[in-house]
């Protein structure tokens, strides 16, 4: 089935979002500069999108895409889950778009809230860990703390580091979050 026009304007808005927000953060983007970046007219932004805390919605939607670890056993968790999260960061440059406006935008903050609170936590709820919310906040400080260092920051060493070694630096870490006793329990 051919691509339908509006179809192709709505992309070319998202790109020129994620880009734009990307650049200058939530508040210093205009609609007018991502009209200019995605070649029309402001005007089918508005029609598109209906303002700007929408369009950085839909520009901001990030799926994790965390698969089954039904089959993982709980101790390889942490290097799977690193893995994952590297690979996510890699291919798909919304999360760090979202990260980068996140630092100043409560709108932001609580998107990244959102992605992490309705998509990791269930996901250790079926690991049958306890405490899943605690659990999937820390790892979240984990993931995302490498992430402003890597991709926002680009602090040397952590910037070029190769991928697996991030994930023997990364896995243990994780792995201590998802199977120690909670410190209540020790």
């Amino acid at each position: 089935m051919a691509e339908k026009k509006s179809d192709r304007t709505r992309a070319a808005i998202l790109a020129a979002a994620r880009e734009r927000f990307g650049a200058d953060g939530y508040e210093r983007a205009t609609i007018r500069a991502i009209a200019a970046d995605a070649a029309i007219d402001p005007a089918m932004v508005m029609r598109y999108y209906g303002s700007k805390e929408k369009l950085f919605a839909a520009a901001a939607e990030f799926d994790i895409r965390l698969p089954d670890f039904g089959d993982v056993p709980l101790e390889s968790l942490g290097e799977v889950l690193a893995r994952h999260f590297l690979e996510r960061w890699e291919v798909d440059d919304s999360l760090r778009v979202l990260l980068r406006t996140a630092v100043t935008n409560e709108v932001a903050v609580e998107r990244m809230r959102g992605i992490f609170a309705a998509q990791l936590a269930p996901t250790l709820r079926v690991q049958a860990v306890d405490q899943p919310d605690v659990r999937a906040g820390l790892v979240a400080s984990q993931v995302l703390g490498f992430a402003l260092c890597r991709y926002i920051l680009g602090f040397p060493p952590i910037a070029t580091m190769p991928d697996d070694e991030v994930v023997a630096w990364l896995g243990p870490t994780l792995a201590r979050y998802l199977t120690s006793p909670a410190p209540s329990q020790v």
